[in-house]
């Protein structure tokens, strides 16, 4: 299994069917390559970063990943670059989880609907959640802002502004046990 099937994923019933999801997104990511340096969450070492859009009848589910088209063997994934040139690394390539969720729905609109995040979101995602007509974030885990993360700082203000609803998720129970076989 590589990283790219593991996932975390959220569901609409406030994560009643969290379960059902994970076991659905690990089965259906076939992307081929592995990515040593995936984005770690603190509660699940391997975690890629993920994104789902909720309303009541539609769906959009995204991860971070390079544009369709774009070949994941042709393009870096590292963090840093070992020369120093940002090209060589995946900053500029990459589609935040947010925005592939939102891209990705099934519905003409993502407006009123709501967006089930892994991280909080980053301002240029900000941005796209607020133009596209997302109504409510609800995300797992937020960076430290005690170092003053810039964009981070401008993604709670313009949040803010545009009265998009923020909160962060507070799971029911602290762990939840797949069983894919009977032993």
């Amino acid at each position: 299994m590589n990283s790219r099937e593991l996932v975390l994923l959220s569901t609409a019933t406030v994560f009643g069917a969290l379960a059902s999801a994970l076991r659905l997104a690990s089965f259906s990511s076939t992307r081929k390559s592995t990515f040593p340096e995936s984005i770690r969450l603190p509660f699940r070492r391997n975690a890629l970063l993920r994104a789902r859009l909720i309303p009541p009848s539609a769906k959009g589910i995204g991860y971070n990943g390079f544009p369709r088209g774009c070949s994941d063997d042709k393009l870096p994934w590292a963090k840093k670059s070992k020369t120093g040139n940002p090209l060589e690394t995946k900053y500029p390539y990459v589609c935040h989880a947010e925005v592939n969720a939102i891209l990705n729905k099934n519905h003409a609109s993502a407006a009123g609907q709501k967006l089930y995040v892994t991280m909080f979101p980053c301002n240029e995602c900000a941005k796209i959640i607020i133009q596209s007509g997302v109504s409510e974030v609800i995300y797992f885990v937020e960076k430290n802002l005690s170092n003053s993360d810039t964009n981070y700082v401008a993604s709670h203000k313009l949040l803010s502004m545009a009265s998009v609803k923020v909160r962060k998720h507070q799971p029911q129970m602290n762990q939840i046990l797949i069983k894919f076989e009977d032993s």
